[in-house]
């Protein structure tokens, strides 16, 4: 006797069915989408899972796993990468705030002899000074999280913009 699928049947709606096959025949879907759309279309056609590694050029676990969040989240749902928790922010935005407010302050104020201020010299100027203005998740600042915070506010202190 062979063997019976425990897995429950995969229901799609007409609409479903016309827009898994319309990403599954997309030149311009990326290559995860297309392939979801294909180990669906292929499992609603009553294929076993062993069936689906053939045509679809991938391993038993992999299918298992779409197929397991297909019919926990629904077909459409399923093609979205679920979220995931991710590293949390250690920048505060009040530090943030700080560092673009220093970055408006020239260096010469500073006591510095530059006009202007360097990536490097202003991100080892907040390390060095982190501490004592109460932002010590400043204390590794490295220069290019520098430049990534001023990009975002849209300062560029190492720019002198002649009229």
């Amino acid at each position: 006797m062979p063997f019976v699928s425990k897995k429950a049947k995969l229901k799609l709606s007409t609409q479903e069915i016309a827009q898994l096959e319309r990403i599954r025949n997309s030149r311009t879907e990326s290559w995860s989408r297309v392939e979801r759309a294909q180990i669906m279309l292929l499992y609603y056609a009553n294929e076993t899972v062993s069936n689906i590694t053939q045509p679809v050029s991938t391993n038993r676990p992999k299918i298992e796993r779409v197929l397991d969040k297909t019919l926990a989240l629904g077909a459409i749902p399923a093609f979205n990468d679920l979220p995931r928790s991710g590293k949390p922010a250690e920048i505060t935005d009040n530090a943030k705030a700080w560092v673009v407010s220093m970055a408006c302050q020239k260096p010469k104020d500073l006591g510095y002899a530059s006009e202007i201020w360097t990536m490097a010299a202003l991100a080892k100027h907040l390390r060095n000074h982190c501490q004592s203005a109460g932002y010590p998740e400043l204390s590794r600042l490295a220069k290019g999280t520098v430049s990534k915070i001023l990009s975002q506010a849209e300062i560029r202190p190492h720019k002198i913009d002649y009229y």
